[in-house]
């Protein structure tokens, strides 16, 4: 068997440094890359999580099966000692971006915890997690809410098609966040369709994105799942929405579903983007001054 990736930090030492941070007074942003598509943002005290996936549920799941989600990556941190986290989001409904073996445990450790999701999945969520359906917060595309000082504004995104409920709400988001005076966008898993740029920058305003978070793993029929950005697609799209920094997700997770971050990289040196490829485990800290 072949050893998993070990994550830069993880366990003890991923929950010091995050505990640094929040005992910081400097005004950073802080993202700590978690896996697969989450994160947790971290600013001024305040935690937002990110499509966190942080269990073997999907491992377990297909491991029988003619699809197995062989994992390439050890787990950075168990859910239940985030206990700092105040949101939480799930930009869809496949279990790496909504699992119930990571958001049980997260509830149970911050019980006043918000989960933000896409109102056209509430029916779905309630019944995954076997929760009250009227506790998350459900967005449409182009709506937005506050919560724990972050302010959340939601972006229709096609995975790989632009799905709607009979009520044409979106069943796949992106995420732009807003705090203090960073703001980003997290596309959750998302395949670049004609106006989707457009999309981005009328709702981010006047406001130049500090950060893109954007998955590279591509889409081959042959892995029958929904695909996303290819790494060239993910570079050239933040390029266009003008982000001061692009960061690449949603690889080396598993081995039937990844891709290197070589074509990203060479294409954001092509373009001259701005980028930074993290570790598992890996802290990003962002200056205001920078």
């Amino acid at each position: 068997m072949t050893a998993l990736i070990e994550p830069l930090q993880r366990d003890d030492e991923l929950l010091a440094d995050i505990a640094a941070g929040n005992a910081s007074t400097d005004g950073h942003l802080r993202l700590w890359w978690l896996g697969q598509a989450g994160f947790l943002v971290q600013y001024d005290g305040r935690h937002l999580l990110l499509d966190p996936y942080l269990s073997d549920s999907l491992t377990t799941k297909y491991a029988a099966t003619d699809k197995p989600h062989v994992r390439l990556t050890a787990r950075a941190v168990d859910p239940k000692s985030l206990d700092m986290v105040d949101v939480v989001t799930s930009s869809h409904n496949h279990t790496d971006h909504l699992d119930h073996e990571t958001l049980w445990p997260l509830l149970a450790a911050n019980p006043a915890l918000t989960l933000v999701i896409p109102e056209a999945n509430r029916s779905f969520v309630a019944e995954r997690l076997r929760t009250d359906p009227a506790w998350p917060r459900g967005l449409t595309h182009g709506q937005t809410l506050e919560v724990a000082g972050f302010r959340v504004t939601a972006v229709a995104v096609a995975h790989e098609q632009l799905d709607t409920d009979e009520l044409d709400r979106h069943h796949h988001l992106g995420y732009l966040v807003d705090v203090g005076p960073y703001l980003l966008f997290h596309s959750g898993d998302a395949v670049p369709y004609a106006g989707m740029a457009d999309e981005v920058l009328r709702h981010a305003g006047s406001r130049r994105l500090d950060v893109a978070l954007l998955p590279i793993n591509g889409r081959l029929p042959e892995r029958r799942v929904p695909g996303n950005f290819w790494g060239d697609e993910a570079a050239t799209f933040a390029h266009t929405i003008g982000a001061r920094l692009v960061v690449p997700m949603h690889y080396e997770m598993f081995a039937f579903n990844t891709e290197t971050p070589e074509l990203f990289i060479a294409t954001a040196e092509q373009l001259g983007q701005p980028y930074r490829v993290l570790r598992c485990g890996e802290l990003l800290d962002i200056d205001p001054n920078s």
